[in-house]
């Protein structure tokens, strides 16, 4: 079967020019034929094929000078490391010597030539840290980074938590207190700050110092630095609560609206926020016939099934009193308008 143009020579040269002048100014297309580009690197030129126009020159490369086949081969052509970060007591900036005990070929070291190395690897170790403080600030952030890897805080949270201790280090605030209770202290103002679902309990799971001192230590650093630190969201544990039950996600957001209303009401006030987001899924679970007991919300959310089945019972009135309300509004505008 045939086919046959719908457009008229001249229509076809028309829309021709206009496809050309679009790939010209995306920079495509050669500005003067609109024939196609091509680069030569070895060149740093951008040249035309149809018509030979050098569209760009003294291209600059930024990339290496150098060329690696394999990803052994990249690495050890590689000159610059990872970024600065506050999560190492130098900030990532010194080097270490490796552990694989081989020299430049890829032999292993013979007994004597291993010794020497374990022995250069513990002397590299020491002067690592010059004095007690920066032995104070490796031993902090290496608990900040355990206890935040356990805990699945992010990287970003724990860069904060880190420059929190140091701000505390600096400031001649460590002494009398453990190292381990402002570590934990500095990362839960840090998991605060960011509005992060971690609870005073998960912090206590992975210290390794009793809740009641690093919850001292945290109001300490809290008063001290005057961090801003506001008071922890309910609906921020939602999310993690709802994941452990497995449930779907129609009931996170009928808990959200209930701790919404809860708000307006000012039921949250002088109110555990766990508590308040235990008995708002269990109060979700009823709205939405879900079948949940307290025992499982209980298990789920480490909340006792006291205050669930007391906290609940708030959170349902005050939806119904905004329910109420906002029927009363509708009526009061509907007789408004009809008067």
């Amino acid at each position: 079967m045939t086919t046959r143009s719908i457009y008229s020579p001249d229509e076809r040269d028309e829309s021709a020019d206009e496809q050309a002048e679009s790939e010209a100014s995306t920079g495509h297309a050669c500005p003067d034929c609109g024939g196609s580009l091509v680069t030569d690197d070895s060149r740093g030129e951008t040249v035309c094929e149809s018509c030979g126009l050098v569209v760009d020159e003294d291209e600059i490369d930024h990339g290496p000078e150098w060329r690696a086949f394999d990803s052994q081969e990249r690495d050890n052509k590689r000159r610059v490391g990872a970024p600065t970060t506050e999560m190492k007591h130098d900030k990532g900036l010194s080097t270490n010597i490796g552990w694989q005990d081989k020299d430049a070929y890829g032999n292993s070291l013979s007994t004597r030539q291993r010794e020497k190395m374990q022995r250069l690897r513990t002397w590299d170790e020491r002067f690592r840290t010059r004095d007690h403080a920066e032995r104070n600030l490796k031993q902090a952030l290496g608990e900040i980074d355990r206890m935040g890897s356990a805990l699945g805080v992010p990287e970003s949270a724990r860069e904060t938590a880190s420059v929190i201790y140091r701000r505390a280090l600096d400031e001649g605030m460590l002494p009398g207190r453990s190292i381990e209770g402002m570590a934990t202290a500095a990362l839960y103002a840090a998991v605060r700050q960011a509005n992060l679902p971690q609870t005073l309990d998960d912090m206590a799971v992975v210290s390794r110092v009793d809740e009641m001192e690093f919850t001292r230590a945290y109001r300490y650093l809290n008063r001290e630095l005057s961090l801003q630190v506001g008071p922890p969201d309910p609906a921020t544990y939602l999310s993690k609560f709802v994941s452990k039950l497995d449930a779907d996600d129609a009931l996170e957001r009928q808990a959200r609206a209930l701790i919404e209303a809860g708000k307006e009401a000012n039921v949250h006030s002088g109110k555990s926020p766990v508590g308040l987001a235990a008995a708002a899924i269990y109060a979700a679970g009823l709205l939405l016939g879900e079948e949940m007991t307290q025992e499982t919300v209980s298990e789920a959310t480490d909340i006792s099934t006291v205050t669930i089945r007391e906290r609940y019972r708030e959170l349902l009135e005050a939806e119904s009193e905004l329910d109420d309300s906002a029927v009363d509004a509708a009526s009061g505008t509907e007789s408004g308008a009809s008067a």
